[in-house]
């Protein structure tokens, strides 16, 4: 099991600057097998706990906050792993698989000078929080869904907005979109937005009350020629006491999945409210998928000709990306952070973000393991597995290359302690 977690590590580190990789191995040990949580997100008691010396936690401190390594290159490596194992499949449908998109949340309530601000549903308002964009293809292994993460966003460094992360999110997702795949969203976006930035492959979530207009004017009896099409309700709703109606349908479908009946009702080719009927206008559909297991229908706007079961199936695919907040926050334990300078903000919460996605890999590919008697059918969990981790030391006789080592560095010639940090005397000129 703890071989099994270091060789994973190991692929994502190896290839680090010498010094650097051993390092980071160390810390991405502690995060992924929980040394945060019982220390409430104290780092040196959480390196402490993994039994490392005081020279390597300091080693693991300054590789995590001043090493020379990059996100995106660690997420590639990671990526490719994955996907390169035999029991990866990707989920596609009608030859297109789903890119999710997300924004998650760190909350920092009392770090000073905080980049940015999300809202807080317990709070009822926004809150300083480090907020980041999360971008994955998803597959599954073993029978499990996994989303494995594209890219982490920052927020903009001159506008620190949500609005303006979305912005960024969508720019750098169609450059990287490619032509079998579909950005997928949650209601947070709108299709408005999606437009502006010329994604043409998309599912969106849409607002219960969302209406939209026909793509071509209605018929003309008497009175002033109408300027946009007929309008399009896909749901009815209540205004004050009188109940607006729903537009029939275009089209109806049916289907069973699992045993259970779902039906779809489709409206084809609509547009934004505001634009005038015209044959260049961003044409999209709109599905109201209604399903036995939830209260209200799903209602999802797509540009494509997609069959309703392709629809629910790529909306459903955006579930996973939001399974690598949750393992990296409750399950590592780092919701809680005590680091304050500018880049160890953004990086602490990136690690974290990479080490929940690599703990629900390694919770589906290792046996379920009981929490005790009264656990009879254990199932594939990121937190089974790290219960299985917490408190394990990083074993000495760890099988890793000796591509990972220390950096024997020659400093007996430098200053140490308070002389280190006494300010150089200001030489004197000569008379």
């Amino acid at each position: 099991m703890i071989n099994h977690t270091i060789a994973v590590l190991v692929i994502l580190t190896e290839k680090l600057p010498i010094g650097t990789n051993l390092a980071m191995l160390h810390f991405m040990y502690m995060l992924v097998s929980g040394g945060l949580l019982p220390n409430r997100g104290a780092m040196f008691p959480g390196l402490k706990s993994i039994g490392l010396s005081d020279s390597a936690i300091r080693r693991a401190w300054a590789a995590f906050r001043k090493g020379v390594w990059q996100m995106s290159a660690i997420l590639v490596l990671w990526r490719e792993h994955v996907m390169g194992l035999p029991g990866w499949q990707e989920h596609r449908y009608e030859g297109y698989r789903a890119v999710p998109a997300d924004v998650t949340a760190f909350w920092r309530p009392a770090l000073k000078n905080c980049p940015s601000k999300h809202y807080h549903p317990a709070a009822h308002r926004a809150l300083p929080a480090v907020i980041f964009g999360i971008t994955g293809v998803v597959g599954e292994i073993n029978g499990q869904r996994l989303a494995l993460p594209r890219a982490f966003e920052r927020v903009h460094p001159k506008d620190t907005s949500e609005k303006r992360l979305w912005q960024e999110i969508l720019k750098n997702a169609k450059k990287s979109l490619q032509e079998d795949e579909i950005l997928v969203v949650d209601a947070g976006v709108k299709p408005s937005l999606l437009q502006e930035f010329d994604i043409k492959r998309y599912v969106v979530r849409l607002a219960t009350n969302f209406t939209a207009r026909r793509n071509f004017l209605p018929e003309h009896f008497k009175g002033r020629k109408p300027t946009y099409g007929a309008r399009v309700r896909p749901l009815p709703r209540k205004h004050k006491d009188k109940t607006l109606k729903a537009t029939a349908p275009d089209e109806t479908y049916a289907w069973v999945e699992n045993g259970v009946e779902l039906r779809a009702e489709i409206w084809r080719d609509l547009v934004l409210n505001g634009n005038v009927p015209s044959k260049t206008n961003k044409t999209f559909d709109v599905y109201a998928i209604y399903d036995p297991a939830f209260d209200t229908p799903w209602l999802l706007a797509v540009p494509l000709k997609l069959k309703p079961e392709s629809v629910r199936g790529l909306y459903k695919d955006r579930w996973p990306v939001e399974q690598i907040p949750n393992s990296a926050k409750q399950m590592v334990g780092s919701h809680r952070q005590f680091v304050h300078a500018p880049e160890s903000i953004q990086r602490l919460p990136e690690l974290a973000l990479l080490a929940g996605s690599i703990l629900s890999f390694l919770a589906a590919t290792f046996p379920p393991t009981p929490t005790g008697f009264w656990d009879r059918k254990p199932k594939r969990t990121p937190g089974r597995f790290r219960r299985l981790l917490i408190g394990k030391p990083f074993p000495k006789d760890a099988p890793i290359s000796g591509q990972l080592r220390e950096k024997k560095s020659v400093t007996a010639h430098l200053p140490k302690g308070n002389l280190a940090r006494q300010p150089k005397p200001a030489s004197i000129a000569p008379v």
